[in-house]
């Protein structure tokens, strides 16, 4: 019988088997309903992340959202601890971050009350799986702790799946949005 550990490393690995598919698609517009979710939010203090590997693009809404408010991207501080965000500009110079996604040249962070989640997984009630080192469950337990903060997953519709292997500590997201649809759940 497999550990929760196990299970996990199996979901992501199939997860990202299917994400890579969709990335490699290249459909254009994928980020259309993310556009909508968020123009309903302008100059709202938001965080998106810069997308490494095949993960789906968020930076067309980040850029757009950049003209109303603070925009950041996720910065990691150290092992087990939570992300801080540094304000982020379209062009703007940038340097190499930990894991291979690019942060900006110079800190200024600041907390933001919308979080666009990256992640492998997700499913029809708002549960994720994200890369294992529990950074955004950290990051918006840490967040809601302290004003109400809205977790916005982003992926591909393939990377849907039925029962992920959840834990009392994962950080539920309120909303799910993909390349076809937004989902949005009750907390």
């Amino acid at each position: 019988m497999m550990d929760l550990t196990e299970i996990k490393a199996a979901a992501r690995k199939a997860a990202f088997a299917r994400r890579k598919e969709a990335h490699a698609r290249n459909l254009p517009g994928v980020a259309g309903h993310l556009a909508e979710v968020l123009a309903g939010y302008r100059g709202v203090p938001l965080a998106g992340y810069m997308p490494i590997r095949t993960e789906i693009d968020p930076l067309p809404v980040m850029a757009e959202a950049a003209a109303h408010g603070p925009v950041g991207v996720p910065v990691i501080e150290g092992e087990a601890m939570p992300l801080k965000f540094s304000r982020w500009q379209p062009d703007g110079p940038m340097r190499d971050g930990p894991f291979g996604a690019r942060v900006p040249e110079m800190d200024d962070f600041f907390e933001p009350e919308i979080v666009v989640v990256p992640l492998v997984a997700f499913d029809s009630k708002g549960g994720r799986l994200g890369y294992g080192g529990g950074f955004y469950d950290r990051t918006l337990e840490l967040l809601r702790s302290k004003r109400a903060t809205l977790a916005i997953g982003f992926a591909f519709d393939a990377q849907e799946a039925e029962d992920l292997p959840l834990e009392p500590t994962d950080q539920p997201l309120d909303m799910m949005v993909t390349e076809s649809r937004v989902l949005q759940f009750d907390r």
